[in-house]
C-alpha cells in the first residue's frame, strides 16, 4: 500500500516506514503530523484517486528532526561590466517518517 500526498508544494509518493524530506514545516521533533492532501492511494492493485484529493484519506507522518541541505552558491555576473554578485543559500528542511497511511 502507498499513497501519493502533496505538502509543500510537491508531490510524494510514500509508503509505511519511508524516511523522506520535505519542506520546512511548524512542528516540534517527535510529534505527528497529518495530512490530509492524498492525491490517490493504492491498495492491493487498486487505485483510488481524488478530485483533487481523496476523500476522508490522510497519512501520519512523525517529526524526526529539522536541518538546512548543502549550500548552494549562486553567482550573477554582467560581462565587461565589472557585475558580480555571489551569494549561498541553505533550504530548511523537515526529517519524517510515515507513521500510517489511512484510506
Amino acid at each position: 500500500m502507498y499513497a501519493i500526498i502533496q505538502t509543500g508544494g510537491k508531490q510524494y509518493k510514500v509508503a509505511e516506514g519511508d524516511k523522506l524530506f520535505v519542506e520546512k514545516l511548524n512542528a516540534e521533533p517527535g510529534s505527528i503530523v497529518t495530512v490530509n492532501e492524498v492525491l490517490a492511494v493504492v491498495k492491493d492493485g487498486s487505485i483510488k484517486a481524488g478530485n483533487p484529493f481523496v476523500e476522508g484519506a490522510k497519512v501520519n507522518l512523525k517529526v524526526v528532526r529539522h536541518g538546512k541541505g548543502r549550500k548552494i552558491i549562486v553567482f550573477k555576473y554582467k560581462p565587461k561590466k565589472n557585475y558580480r554578485r555571489k551569494y549561498g543559500h541553505r533550504q530548511p528542511f523537515t526529517e519524517v517518517i510515515v507513521e500510517k497511511i489511512e484510506a
